[in-house]
């Protein structure tokens, strides 16, 4: 008997270490003091380039917004995938609904390490993993643009999630794996400074890989199969794969690239359709010089066979 207490006091002490040390490891990591300092004041002008690489319209404004409205990012859209129901929030400058009352610092926090300023971990559905290869400098121009557009009071409706997934403390253990500010793809130290730009736009604030890579069973991207395509979030349909592989895009030039960029026309003359409608009207906004550099970067990626299941048609 004194030998069984002994044994479940022993366990009991175990499962408080292990306890703690899982509470330590999913803990939320800001960013350190350097990286702070080098955000600078922002520039509202360089900004607005980089809210346009970013995509921030195509989840944050409104459903089916048009025109300027788009500018109005009260949020609302409804990701539905396997983990749940995702709903980006408002990031207008409204101080009550929106992030009016954020500091740089806690922006950067938000895009660079997915740390709320409350200390929670926000959901990868908002791709931080992608952010997080940002330069803080752009960070802070994209605040300031962000400051200047129209405040909505709206606030957008919480996430539908199930058991174990509203737990966001965990979140903290699936950063250790996902969360890294390295580039997905190695260049040599001669690369064009061209190639260079686009694997910045690409991997960082246009977050390419967020919808184009394969993900695992929990999650993460699986980089080894970078830009390869995948099944959509929402589980319906397919991203397609941007490499030079077996069903992507290796007989698209580099200027076919960036004309499908600025026009949404594909060489055969099909035009963009679907989610990637909004996002090449996005790219459309951007430098000429910007969508050369993606092109390029693109050029430069491993070919990878189609990342999703093959597509099989209906019999009769």
């Amino acid at each position: 008997m004194a030998s069984m207490k002994k044994l479940i006091g022993v366990a009991l002490v175990l499962g408080g270490v292990g306890a703690a040390v899982v509470w330590l490891a999913s803990a939320p990591v800001r960013l350190g003091g350097e990286v702070l300092a080098s955000l600078g004041s922002g520039d509202p002008v360089r900004g607005e380039r980089i809210f346009w690489a970013g995509g921030c319209t195509s989840c944050h404004a409104r459903p089916d917004a048009k025109g300027d409205a788009r500018l109005e990012l009260a949020g609302g859209m409804k990701l539905v995938t396997p983990f749940g129901t995702f709903v980006p929030p408002n990031i207008s400058p409204d101080t009550e609904a929106g992030i009016g009352g954020w500091s740089v610092e806690d922006f950067a926090n938000a895009m660079m390490r997915g740390v709320a300023p409350d200390g929670s971990h926000y959901y990868p559905a908002f791709p931080y993993t992608s952010y997080a290869r940002m330069q803080p400098s752009d960070i802070a121009d994209l605040h300031a643009f962000m400051k200047g557009l129209p405040a909505v009071s709206d606030r957008s409706p919480d996430h539908e999630l199930s058991f174990p997934f509203t737990i966001r403390r965990g979140l903290g253990l699936w950063k250790r794996l996902y969360l890294n500010d390295e580039p997905v793809i190695a260049l040599p130290a001669d690369a064009p400074e061209t190639v260079a730009l686009g694997r910045y736009l690409v991997e960082g604030p246009g977050h390419c890989g967020e919808c184009h890579t394969p993900r695992g069973v929990i999650g993460g991207t699986e980089k080894a199969r970078w830009l390869s395509g995948a099944v959509a979030a929402e589980g319906d349909g397919i991203v397609p794969n941007i490499t030079s592989g077996e069903g992507g895009i290796g007989d698209w030039s580099a200027g076919d690239i960036a004309a499908y960029l600025e026009t949404g026309f594909t060489p055969d003359f099909d035009s963009v359709g679907g989610s990637m409608a909004e996002v090449q009207r996005n790219m459309a906004r951007l430098r000429p010089e910007d969508r050369d550099a993606i092109a390029a970067y693109l050029k430069t990626v491993p070919p990878h066979p189609n990342g999703y299941p093959a597509r099989t048609k209906p019999e009769g």
